[in-house]
């Protein structure tokens, strides 16, 4: 879908921020661009809808040379979301929302059942917020403001640049999963920016690690954490690779491997956890003791067994020696 030919950027000074760049990010995939500051992520990413210029090389998009598409429309075929969600402060959040179907010339039914589509895919009501100015909204809801912005004209490519960096822990991984949800059901084709590791290996199906302008390694999650392929690689994932590993599997993972323990009805302390929960935030409850007992469940509320530390830690050896044969995220 996208192809980066020995992309390049050189500023004035013989500055190279982006040094003959070669990937290709399958249609349908999260691939997250991820490094030290000022190591060319965000100059990578907007190369593609040409905010920044080509120094050298191509990138090829759906087999078409972007620098012979013409700019403008280049641009509306791609959603981009920023960190400050970008709306503007003297529109409505509908009039936010359409301002690329506006441009594309789209009827007001047309208009009207996309905005409200996209308003129930964030759990809003178009109704109830359709008419407020983004002062009104939190931070959190202007962020879910600024990504459906994105996917108003469904293009086939988003750009995003760090659009969760600005909010809490709690609601940022609230909206990540949220916006897993949404992919699995629009499958775009996203170039994600992030400088934070965990928030790497949860949203994406590959990783670009780059350091000074270069791609020091382009792979799976679990891959990278695993078998870093340079020394550079393994210290940039720090020394608790294995326990980052986990946030990729699930407690249906576990089961599905070595099964689940048996739980006792007559401890009273005892908290449930849902089958699909991950194994890295289930490992820190069990950590931290929050219960003598951790029930799981399925969707359903049926109790299928218990979860342990030891079972996790029996697991984690299985990702480690390579035994597992897990599904990565989605």
């Amino acid at each position: 879908m996208i192809t980066f030919d020995q992309t390049t950027k050189t500023y004035e000074g013989d500055v190279t921020a982006v040094k003959g760049v070669d990937f290709t990010v399958e249609k349908g995939h999260i691939i997250v661009l991820l490094g030290p500051s000022g190591c060319g992520k965000t100059t990578l990413l907007r190369m593609v809808n040409r905010l920044e210029s080509i120094t050298d090389g191509k990138i090829i998009i759906d087999g078409q040379d972007s620098m012979e598409l013409n700019q403008i429309e280049l641009r509306r075929k791609i959603g981009y979301v920023i960190q400050s969600n970008g709306l503007f402060p003297n529109m409505t959040i509908e009039e936010n929302v359409m301002i690329v179907p506006d441009m594309l010339g789209w009827g007001k039914k047309e208009k009207k059942e996309r905005f409200n589509k996209l308003m129930d895919m964030i759990g809003l009501s178009g109704d109830k917020f359709g008419k407020r100015y983004p002062h009104e909204l939190s931070g959190g809801q202007q962020q879910r403001i600024g990504v459906i912005r994105a996917l108003a004209a469904d293009p086939p490519v988003m750009l995003m640049d760090e659009p969760f960096g600005a909010l809490d822990p709690i609601i940022r991984e609230k909206i990540q999963d949220e916006f897993l949800q949404i992919q699995r059901e629009v499958k775009k084709t996203i170039l994600f920016v992030s400088h934070d590791i965990d928030e790497a290996i949860k949203m994406a199906d590959k990783i670009v690690l780059l350091r000074g302008g270069e791609i020091m390694q382009y792979d799976t999650p679990s891959e990278m954490l695993v078998r870093p392929k340079s020394d550079f690689v393994y210290e940039f994932f720090g020394k608790d690779r294995a326990i980052k590993s986990l946030s990729l599997h699930t407690i249906s993972d576990l089961k599905n491997i070595i099964g689940l323990a048996d739980f006792d009805e007559s401890i009273p302390d005892t908290k449930t956890i849902n089958v699909r929960h991950d194994l890295r935030n289930t490992l820190s409850m069990l950590l931290n003791q929050e219960a003598d007992q951790v029930i799981v469940t399925d969707d359903g509320g049926n109790k299928l067994g218990a979860i342990t530390i030891d079972l996790v830690q029996k697991y984690l050896h299985y990702e480690i020696k390579g035994k597992s044969n897990v599904v990565q995220k989605g």
